[in-house]
């Protein structure tokens, strides 16, 4: 764990992140077609300085109990008052977004996570007792959670709130203090949370990092004492080659292909519907979406993919009319990588099913859409999709199913669909996956007491809770001994403490 700051060890890591800056330009490029956003004004942005600025006041005074409730409670009577201007911010970026989904994913979501922080947080802190075993006796011991000193957290575009604030919280109860770095790809929603971060905190208590990726590159390779970074993998893989240098740990909150199985015994209708909430919300741009289903049985396929026409009418009406509660794609560039996913598979024979009017690359309303039994040489059956399209296979077992999952990397989330618990035992048994909702999609995310994390190459490390809270921090194992003590007498020549050796060896 870094103490210090070194500039000339700052400066030679920052000179190695080429290969993070090219990850980041090319996985956060700028958005096509959007309105521009109105220019912020010009800050000096120096990133050693800044942290050194952070690392001086922490250490000067370490937050206690109440500075740490202090802060949240400020934090969230902040963020509560301005949740309209927010919303305003997410839907300019992404052209269009559910303002519901704003408020719930975005506003709701953050308010409870600092409600749980600030319920728990007194016991948190408060150390443990361990017992040391007879072998040690009269000695006690405990352990005592202490902050790392400054966290920071890369933070991605499509919930841009929410994965900026939870982490920031959280890493706030914990003791420390924070250097956020937003995304680019929402610079509206990056100053909102730089001025109500700014009415919060102090700037050397929590800073704000705007910039494209030669600034998250350089932001990646910073001593910090702990890195939060939510992104793809590949991103993943070169800030973790960027934090290396400097050993520094980190929380990687990743994605890839989160499965859906959904048993023979479970109802199509049912499915569909929570199916469809939890891809299509904030129009599939959710690293724990639901990412292609295998259906247990071929023959109720053609039902399955009429409940989930069903669904979008009674969802969302004739999207030609604008859709209002239908998220639009970010930007040009990852509508055109959509597009570019169903036109390869309708090239190769599977059969796509646009389940709505009203697409349109304009505006980047991409219509849900399936794609039947794509091979796994498709790129839709390749990469993260992370958006509205959703790839259905058939298979005739269980088993054939649990197959399927195994052969592919560890996905961040695994959606069971069955009422027979030793259906779904058997799912949980064969498989890894960073977290399960079972009959449902999404929910595990919202549950604070669960721990949030991928597995593999979904990611490493978790956050949520107690879970953040313990990452963020490091307890402290203390032994405590007394005046007189057996140890005293463990010292050469050993043959007259001889019968207590046999004991201890026992």
């Amino acid at each position: 764990m870094a103490t210090h700051t070194n500039p000339a060890l700052i400066a030679a890591t920052v000179a190695n992140t080429a290969a993070v800056a090219a990850a980041l330009a090319a996985s956060r490029a700028r958005k096509q077609g959007n309105t521009p956003a109105p220019e912020a004004p010009a800050v000096p942005l120096d990133l050693p300085t800044q942290l050194d600025a952070l690392r001086r006041a922490w250490q000067a005074a370490t937050p206690g109990y109440a500075q740490r409730r202090d802060d949240l409670l400020r934090l969230r009577a902040a963020l509560k008052r301005r949740l309209p201007e927010m919303a305003d911010a997410i839907a300019a970026d992404f052209g269009h977004r559910s303002r519901h989904e704003s408020l719930l994913a975005d506003g709701m979501t953050v308010l409870a996570a600092i409600d749980h922080l600030l319920r728990h947080l007194r016991r948190w802190m408060k150390p443990q007792r361990v017992a040391v075993g007879w072998r040690l006796w009269p000695a006690r011991a405990q352990l005592r959670h202490q902050p790392l000193g400054v966290v920071g957290v890369i933070s991605p575009w499509n919930y841009p709130v929410n994965l900026a604030l939870v982490p920031l919280a959280t890493a706030i109860a914990a003791g420390n203090h924070v250097f956020l770095k937003p995304s680019e790809l929402t610079p509206r929603t990056s100053r909102f949370l730089r001025e109500l971060l700014a009415e919060v905190f102090p700037p050397d208590r929590v800073a704000v990092a705007e910039g494209d990726a030669s600034v998250g590159a350089a932001f990646a390779a910073l001593p910090f004492d702990h890195l939060v970074f939510t992104g793809s993998t590949a991103v993943g893989r070169k800030v973790m080659a960027a934090a290396a240098p400097n050993l520094t740990p980190l929380t990687l909150e990743l994605g890839g292909k989160s499965p859906a199985i959904v048993c023979a015994d479970y109802p199509i209708e049912r499915a569909a519907a929570r199916l469809a909430s939890g891809k299509w919300f904030n129009g599939g741009q959710t690293c724990i979406a639901p990412d292609y289903v295998l259906l247990v049985g071929r023959q109720r396929r053609d039902a399955f993919v009429q409940a989930l026409r069903e669904q979008v009418a009674a969802r969302y009406g004739d999207m030609r009319d604008g859709a209002q509660d239908y998220t639009r794609v970010i930007d040009g560039r990852h509508f055109a990588r959509l597009q570019g996913y169903v036109d390869e598979a309708r090239e190769r024979g599977c059969e796509v099913i646009v389940l709505a009017e009203g697409h349109d690359p304009a505006t980047r309303l991409f219509a849900p859409t399936l794609v039947l039994e794509p091979g796994d040489d498709l790129a839709v059956m390749q990469d993260e999709i992370f958006g509205p399209v959703l790839p259905v296979r058939c298979v005739d077992t269980l088993e054939q199913a649990i197959a399927a999952v195994q052969s592919r990397p560890r996905p961040l989330a695994l959606y069971p669909f069955s009422h027979d618990r030793d259906e779904v035992e058997r799912i949980l048994h064969a498989t890894r996956a960073g977290g399960v909702t079972v009959n449902d999609a999404l929910l595990h995310f919202a549950a604070e007491g669960l721990p949030f994390g991928g597995v593999g190459a979904s990611g490493m490390g978790a956050y949520h809770g107690r879970a953040g809270f313990d990452a963020m921090g490091k307890w402290l194992p203390v032994l405590w001994q007394p005046r007189l003590s057996a140890s005293d007498l463990l010292r050469p020549p050993y043959r007259r403490i001889q019968r207590f050796l046999d004991l201890l060896v026992r």
